[in-house]
């Protein structure tokens, strides 16, 4: 089968939301369609003896919360999928952000009781930069919630992007009847406690169809009036505008109930785009070249607590992978055999021989992977757009043990390179300060070091409310700012020297004062 084949049946894609839009009950449906699962488990309670495939860290299973992003794979119809769970807690933002480079689209969940919120539009900004294509899943239609029209408008407004509704609900709450496509120009009706293989779908072409008042009743009339109303107020569905990013087609149903899940499933492998071209440094790549290039952009530690196995997470982004090939890693300037690549179904995982550009594989690393670097079959790449964000806020780590000093280093790096958290060390006192976009990364941060580390530790408040990277081609200046501000310097995990100020206001003026140090609030990954 041609390479060009191969890349043109993949679809890569990032499922975004806020916490509690049902996002991963939507990904374990999905699964459920790619046979990929037998059985789903929502994450319902803290003491739930199940729970959701895609939820694999202790943390996340004690608060039914998604951290870490997972990567999952699976066939549907004539389609290889290549799904990637993002954390949905707004604590979550820079893992998030990475997960978001490797993807050629996104499914939006929208939970229909409360519309749009804080963390989705968030995580719109991200795809935004890199323009996206996005499609949206208004969850949660057999509870009542706000008017379909609403939502739409909400989003246009909130999230500025056009709206295209491929399906209409009808009634929600008690009187929710189903939804009619269309895309499909079908009807699919709904009843509480059937499961998927037992909703009833009519084909019905015409709206005006006898059959339609038959089996909705007065709901019939309702549903012209507002197709009616659709047709002369709402955007057509344009595959152009949506593959630019700049229109959303929405679908409406219950992922819980698994209802309207397949038809948003089948509709999405039909528009999403297959991989498409990559910018690097140096120019950009086609999916379907020769030559394998690939760059790591998540890298995940214990997957497998009894092995102690650190995965980095690579996006093929051209050519072939072939197990037992020899690629060229950049940033070391070394030539790396990948003996073994994984394919992931959440914590369980397959060997594979090969694989294609916009597949996801992963790749065992004892420590030399970092996020961001590239590996290719020949010429030197440097895939564009894995930063480091400055981070909002610090604690100083405390060790319960001193003996365990080593012990917490090695937790420590090997945790940053995640980049869960981001790990500064004093150039004074040599103290470990802990970065991060969000509080609850210090306690999975605290939490891990126990369990995978064996290493009691916790955490203080620290001076620190911002922090820069900094550097200078005037080494006379750099040397004489290193001199005056040395309690306020440190080091990141990668030697990196970082600027912390005790208020956003001193460090603009220290910005102002000092206008030969360049002060930056991202970082590449090198």
């Amino acid at each position: 089968m041609s390479l060009k084949h191969e890349v043109e049946k993949r679809r890569t894609f990032g499922i975004i939301s806020h916490p509690d839009a049902g996002k991963t009950t939507l990904t374990e449906k999905l699964l459920l369609f790619g046979g990929a699962i037998q059985m789903a488990g929502a994450v319902k309670a803290r003491k739930a003896t199940r729970h959701a495939t895609s939820d694999w860290m202790k943390i996340e299973q004690e608060r039914g919360i998604s951290v870490a992003s997972s990567v999952m794979k699976f066939n549907y119809r004539d389609f290889e999928i290549n799904l990637l769970d993002t954390p949905g807690h707004q604590d979550f933002s820079e893992d998030t952000y990475r997960v978001l480079t490797a993807v050629d689209s996104a499914m939006m969940v929208i939970d229909s009781g409360n519309g749009v919120e804080p963390q989705t539009e968030k995580l719109m900004e991200v795809c935004r930069m890199r323009n996206t294509p996005i499609v949206t899943f208004i969850n949660k239609l057999d509870r009542e919630g706000l008017e379909p029209l609403d939502i739409l408008t909400e989003i246009e407004e909130k999230l500025q992007i056009e709206c295209a509704p491929l399906s209409w609900p009808i009634g929600m709450g008690k009187a929710f009847k189903g939804v009619y496509s269309l895309y499909k120009k079908e009807l699919q009706l709904f009843k509480a406690g059937a499961d998927s293989n037992h909703f009833e779908t009519v084909k019905i072409t015409d709206l005006n169809d006898s059959k339609l008042d038959e089996l909705l009743g007065t709901q019939a009339a309702e549903l012209r009036e507002e197709i009616e109303l659709l047709e002369g107020a709402a955007n057509p569905f344009d595959l152009d505008h949506f593959l630019k990013g700049n229109q959303t087609p929405v679908f409406f149903g219950s992922a819980i109930n698994n209802f309207g899940v397949k038809e948003l499933l089948d509709a999405f492998v039909e528009l999403a785009p297959a991989p498409g071209p990559r910018k690097a440094e140096e120019r950009t790549v086609a999916p379907d070249e020769k030559g394998f290039s690939a760059f790591a952009f998540k890298i995940q530690a214990n997957m497998d607590p009894a092995h102690r196995d650190r995965i980095a997470f690579f996006r093929i982004c051209s050519g072939k992978f072939t197990k037992g090939m020899s690629v060229r890693h950049h940033r070391l300037g070394k030539d790396v055999k990948l003996a073994n690549a994984t394919v992931f179904m959440a914590q369980d995982r397959a060997h594979i021989d090969e694989a294609y550009a916009g597949d996801i594989i992963g790749i065992h690393n004892h420590g030399t992977i970092r996020i961001g670097d590239t590996f290719t079959t020949k010429e030197a790449l440097k895939f564009t757009g894995v930063p480091n964000f400055a981070p909002e806020m610090f604690r100083r780590i405390r060790l319960k043990d001193p003996m365990k000093r080593k012990q917490l280093h090695k937790g420590l790096i090997q945790l940053s390179e995640e980049g869960a958290v981001q790990v500064f060390r004093t150039l004074l006192g040599g103290d470990y300060i802990l970065g991060a976009v969000g509080v609850l990364q210090f306690d999975v941060t605290v939490e891990r070091l126990k369990t995978e580390y064996k290493v009691e530790a916790d955490y203080t408040a620290t001076d620190f409310q911002t922090a820069r990277w900094i550097e200078s081609d005037d080494e006379k200046k750099l040397a004489e700012f290193k001199r005056l501000f040395e309690h306020s310097l440190a080091e990141d995990a990668d030697g990196y020297l970082t600027y912390m100020a005790p208020s956003v206001w001193k460090l603009n003026y220290t910005i102002e004062q000092w206008p030969d140090i360049l002060f930056h609030k991202t970082r590449e990954q090198v």
